[in-house]
């Protein structure tokens, strides 16, 4: 069964190298290998969610600065549509170079957000409704994010949001929000343990929440329920998107399966791309 995905937030042109470790300050490494490929969170989530068998549609700023034609390339390869929020925009698209280290899989990376290309609700295009079955924010275009969650809601599609981290604006999509899968980095306002952040989420009446720790067990609170979910234990050759692609695997199975199942599925499938360089290459594992 074929679903269809909107996913808000961040497009990048990532550059991804390969190394023995980050460089130090004055010091010049040579790559062991290197890729490119579109980035962000909610762009990273909308790859995976294609490549497990349905039709995902990115909403964010890409424009038509030479650069993109990277980003449009790439998601065109893995049938990803966009849905630019600014088309006009001849401005170089958010770029981050990645330095994987590699003998842990561990990730340096300098980027610029979407700060500067920030959107309003007037520049969702009318038409991206169409057959909508879930929507993922990932706080990146808050202004945008909030529009599409209340019409999400009043259209009973159910909203994921990626918390990776905190950031201003999420207060008001909280209470429309099903589904809240967050990092161990996401603290609310007046938040400073996990379980202050269930609460605090749980409060807003928010259905399913989830906090991943990287390698470590998933906890999660379910119609009250708390419950555990242990990850896969591999050896990482590249934690790059990780959790973006857990976000994108979890859209899939979240409309097929239970609360707890689509977590570890989704764990599964981020673990398997831990296990290769970049975030595609553990696509053509199979």
């Amino acid at each position: 069964m074929t679903n269809f995905g909107l996913f808000v937030g961040l497009v990048t042109l990532d550059l991804i190298y390969l190394a023995e470790s980050a460089p130090k300050n004055n010091q010049k490494l040579v790559a062991t290998d290197y890729t490119v490929a579109a980035g962000g969170p909610a762009t990273n989530a909308a790859v995976t969610f294609s490549h497990l068998g349905n039709q995902a549609t990115v909403l964010g700023v890409v424009g038509s600065h030479p650069m993109t034609q990277l980003i449009k390339t790439d998601l065109a390869n893995y049938k990803v549509a966009i849905a630019d929020l600014h088309p006009s925009t001849n401005t170089a698209p958010p770029v981050s170079s990645i330095i994987v280290t590699q003998t842990t899989g561990e990730r340096a990376v300098v980027s610029i957000n979407a700060v500067k290309t920030q959107s309003t609700s007037e520049s969702i295009p009318p038409n991206i409704w169409q057959n909508i079955d879930i929507v993922l924010i990932d706080g990146h275009q808050m202004a945008v994010g909030y529009a599409i969650a209340q019409i999400a809601k009043n259209q009973n599609i159910p909203v994921v949001i990626d918390g990776g981290s905190w950031k201003p604006g999420f207060a008001q999509i909280l209470p429309f929000v099903d589904y809240a899968v967050c990092s161990a980095n996401f603290f609310p306002p007046n938040c400073h343990t996990e379980e202050e952040v269930f609460t605090y989420l749980n409060a807003l009446s928010i259905p399913h929440i989830a906090i991943t720790h990287g390698e470590k067990p998933i906890q999660y609170l379910s119609s009250d329920k708390t419950g555990v979910v242990n990850v896969p234990i591999i050896q990482p050759v590249d934690t790059l998107g990780a959790g973006d692609i857990f976000h994108g695997a979890f859209c899939h199975y979240i409309l097929r399966e239970n609360f707890p199942d689509a977590l570890a599925n989704a764990a599964n499938i981020a673990a398997t791309s831990c296990q290769f360089f970049g975030t595609r290459r553990w696509m053509n594992s199979k």
